[in-house]
């Protein structure tokens, strides 16, 4: 199922879609350009622009409700229309601030996750990386933005945060292994599909109180669910065509506790058998859990082999030190 957005914290935004971290701005406040153009890829920035998003279709929504009810006798004066245009602006940026439609989130979601699965045409050639599968798109590089691998400092136990792929590896990958072992499979499968879902341990479905829910795999809460749960804008497909939901998600006091929770949903239900009989090929793991029908999106298990065939992932693996 798709990855879960995570949005940055919220900050203000200007008419020019840009992140400042200073107090509210008008709608015509441009000073947060220099700092957008400086980094793009920023999560501020990135939150700037789907709030943005939302601002947009709010102006449109007021403009066409005044267009509608617009008195058909005497035309207003050119200053009124100027100061209801600039009172609809602000209104909507406001709105935007403060939750908007959900809009907005639902593209970064998106953005998000191609930009996790993107191409890099170098990672092909780099020497000890896994030989992309016949027919897909080149390897990805994988890494979040502005991140590096290898191990650096562990990832907090708490949060499950990661600045690099070293680190996500580092922190997840002795429960992931553990449960392999249980199910049979190599745990090289469960991780790429564990890097995919969070994008690299960046994007996870926070509880109310703002905690991490550490829910690696995306696994929703469902109504049987009695746990703890997290909520996250996500795009669902259905009949090839994304539509932004927000959806509840399971959520977990430890890693250790979302990775068994994975293990006893494949362990248990037919539907994922064949990914269980995969046996020791990461490759054929994840085709056969992506043809079952784990995510709606029609290219999970293209953004998986990916993953699993990047360069990044490769590396991490090998900088963790960990045997798989």
């Amino acid at each position: 199922m798709p990855a879960p957005l995570t949005p940055a914290a919220t900050v203000p935004l200007t008419a020019a879609g840009t992140a400042n971290t200073g107090a509210a701005n008008t709608y015509s406040d441009l000073k947060g350009l220099a700092s957008l153009k400086k980094d793009p890829q920023s999560p501020q920035a990135l939150h700037a622009v789907s709030q943005q998003v939302d601002a947009l279709f709010l102006q449109m929504m007021l403009k066409s409700m005044r267009d509608a009810t617009t008195d058909q006798g005497d035309p207003q004066s050119n200053e009124m229309g100027m100061y209801q245009d600039m009172f609809d602006k602000q209104v909507a940026l406001s709105l935007s601030q403060h939750g908007g439609l959900g809009i907005g989130s639902a593209l970064l979601r998106h953005a998000g996750s191609a930009s996790a699965t993107s191409a890099a045409p170098a990672a092909a050639k780099t020497p000890g990386a896994l030989p992309a599968r016949a027919g897909a798109m080149a390897p990805s590089a994988v890494a979040p933005s502005g991140a590096a691998t290898g191990t650096g400092p562990t990832a907090s136990a708490a949060t499950g945060a990661a600045a690099t792929p070293g680190e996500f590896v580092n922190r997840v990958l002795p429960a992931i292994r553990a449960a392999a072992t249980a199910l049979g499979v190599s745990p090289l499968g469960l991780l790429a599909q564990a890097a995919l879902e969070t994008g690299w341990g960046r994007r996870m479905p926070r509880t109310a109180s703002g905690t991490s829910s550490l829910n690696l795999f995306g696994i929703k809460a469902d109504q049987g669910w009695e746990g703890a749960r997290a909520g996250a804008a996500t795009l669902e497909y259905q009949g090839g065509i994304a539509t932004p939901k927000h959806t509840a998600f399971r959520a977990y006091g430890t890693i250790e506790q979302s990775v068994s929770d994975y293990a006893n949903l494949l362990g248990n239900s037919p539907r994922y058998r064949d990914a269980v009989g995969a046996g020791p090929s990461p490759a054929a793991y994840v085709e056969h859990i992506a043809k079952a029908g784990y995510a709606t999106d029609p290219e999970y298990a293209e953004k998986l082999h990916r993953v699993l065939n990047s360069h990044v992932f490769r590396q991490a693996v090998a900088d963790s030190g960990i045997e798989v």
